[in-house]
């Protein structure tokens, strides 16, 4: 199922939650409200870009086509053993908001909720637990970055709307 963020932004995008778990910006739930959580995923982007420099400077020069990184056999069952999270922040950035946006909502199967635009971008989705993609009250729930509402998280989160 997927999840479109829509409104006041200058790119109408839609997330599939369930390819995320190959994407390398997810987060271990269990690290998500700590300072580690926060440093590893700007350790990454470093060391994402750092990768990328590396492949355009060395690899064009030595003439190899670029090859994806396999997932280790032993990365694919600690995968499948762990709840993570997805930060917002860059599918926030790609959609664009516009600068007249005040507000965000997430449309649930129950109830709408009303938060800043701030809180949203640093927020995140949960999207699979021990490994799978959610499927009873999902298709992701949102967490505060603070934690806040670690314990009671919003649930069935089907759509996001700027306003």
């Amino acid at each position: 199922m997927i999840v479109p963020i829509m409104g006041n932004v200058f790119y109408s995008i839609t997330l599939d939650p369930t390819v995320w778990i190959f994407d390398d910006r997810k987060i271990l739930l269990s690290d998500a409200f700590s300072d580690k959580g926060r440093n590893s995923a700007e350790v990454d982007d470093l060391e994402l870009a750092s990768q990328r420099f590396n492949r355009e400077v060395f690899d064009v020069k030595m003439n190899r086509p670029p090859v994806n990184r396999s997932i280790s056999k032993l990365e694919g069952e600690t995968i499948l053993k762990n709840s993570y999270v997805m930060p917002l922040h860059d599918f926030i950035k790609n959609a664009e908001v516009k600068a007249s946006a005040t507000h965000a909502i997430l449309v649930s199967d129950e109830v709408e909720t009303e938060i800043s635009i701030a809180d949203l971008e640093n927020g995140y989705f949960l999207f699979a637990i021990d490994g799978k993609p959610i499927k009873e009250n999902g298709p992701v729930h949102f967490f505060y970055q603070d934690g806040s509402n670690k314990d009671k998280p919003l649930t069935n989160i089907k759509q996001i709307i700027i306003h």
